[in-house]
């Protein structure tokens, strides 16, 4: 039986969500349907606009059967270790046979390409991604350019062009990081429709980007946004504002943000994950010069052509949830997740879990309490954090995910 494996964050789930699942289960021939999930925060470096239990019940509703939550540990990073942890999820089941991603490009056969060349990164790859990262570009922009660079042939021809699209930058990681793993699960991709990664404004038609979404909700309100999305996710998410519990931004952090960084000196600051290049010394040198107190205001003083805006809302979250370089060195990464949190399923999700029962390579977790390990003690605590933005700072939320079994739809 074929079974498609999705790769999410559904920050919110929307219309364009909507029609990848269907169309990668057509495309597929799946009967069922598994989705790895970010939790609370996300890869661009931003607290997911509701709970993850919230987009849980959404994915649920659209039809996902399992829906297996990424570590924050794999979750808040580029995009190499991002695709890493998520396609070694996806792998660990023992069930999965299909990767479905949306890209730009809308095809495979030119990513496969630099897949087979990439999967095995050279000291050489590695001494151009520095060198371009040296002039000032992005990681994604250092990236793409260092592989055109350092490839051959037909490999090479046009690798900077194609990897400028970040979906299709993102797909390539999905490829490599199933070289690596070994997997033999298939990828396939579906092009992107309607509306674009970034775009900030709805187009004509019922898809709209999760960016767009989220600037409507903010700007106007639920009743803007919910044409953009089907009934079930708009109704979870009126519940959850409702309920004060959303929409979480980083301005809603902002307090236990400006303590971390007020209070720590630089030394301390120094130790944090992707605190590189003396990065520390300008944060403090900036925040007495903010404008206002605000998170949008400190990212704009520290961005640089260098520095990103969504590298430093990365290094931000680092700062918020405390996250050390010892603990998320390449070594420790290229580990992989340690367990498979299952966040909710279905009745056919039910059989699976059965069934992953002798198939899966990694421990199945569905209360904390049964497992010690050192990246569900980083889940724990960031969902700690996260509750911090409620209006109603309750025990039950900050502990929920001590208590709270897998959603059952």
């Amino acid at each position: 039986m074929s079974i498609v494996g999705l790769i999410v964050e559904y920050n919110p789930l929307h219309n364009g969500h909507l029609y990848h699942f269907n169309r990668a289960k057509q495309e597929t021939g799946a009967k069922a349907a598994i989705a790895v999930m970010s939790g609370n925060f996300l890869q661009r470096g931003e607290p997911a606009v509701v709970s993850k239990w919230a987009r849980t019940e959404m994915a649920l509703a659209m039809g996902a059967d399992l829906v297996i939550e990424l570590p924050v540990a794999y979750a808040v990073q580029p995009a190499e270790w991002f695709a890493y942890g998520a396609a070694a999820l996806l792998n660990a089941t023992g069930l999965v046979t299909h990767l479905v991603f949306g890209s730009e490009e809308g095809g495979t056969d030119k990513l496969q390409t630099l897949a087979g060349a990439l999967a095995e990164e050279s000291g050489p790859m590695r001494q151009a991604v520095a060198e371009e990262l040296a002039t000032g570009a992005s990681y994604p922009a250092a990236y793409a350019a260092a592989a055109e660079r350092t490839l051959a042939g037909g490999a090479a021809e046009g690798a900077r062009e194609l990897l400028r699209q970040p979906n299709n930058s993102l797909g390539l990681h999905y490829m490599i990081a199933l070289r690596r793993l070994g997997s033999a699960i298939q990828p396939l991709t579906i092009r992107r429709e309607a509306a674009g990664y970034h775009d900030a404004q709805p187009g004509e038609g019922s898809i709209a980007s999760a960016t767009a979404i989220r600037r409507l909700i903010l700007a106007g309100g639920l009743p803007e946004a919910s044409p953009y999305m089907p009934d079930y996710a708009a109704g979870i998410l009126a519940r959850e504002i409702a309920a004060g519990r959303g929409p979480v931004t980083w301005e809603s952090l902002r307090g236990p943000l400006f303590y971390q960084l007020l209070t720590s000196p630089a030394e301390t600051l120094s130790h944090i994950h992707e605190m590189t290049e003396g990065l520390e010394y300008r944060i403090k040198k900036v925040l007495p010069s903010l404008n206002q107190p605000t998170v949008a205001h400190l990212l704009e003083a520290l961005k640089t052509k260098r520095y990103t805006h969504t590298k430093l809302q990365r290094l931000l979250v680092h700062v918020l949830l405390q996250h050390r370089k010892t603990a998320f060195t390449r070594e420790a990464l290229a580990e992989g997740p340690g367990y498979l949190r299952v966040l909710g399923f279905s009745e056919q999700g039910r059989e699976l879990l059965k069934q992953m029962k002798k198939t899966a390579s990694l421990p199945i977790l569905t209360r904390p309490s049964t497992l010690s390990h050192p990246q569900l003690e980083l889940d724990l605590a960031a969902s700690a954090v996260y509750a911090g933005a409620f209006n109603d700072y309750a025990t039950d939320q900050i502990f929920r995910d001590y208590r709270q079994p897998p959603i059952r739809l």
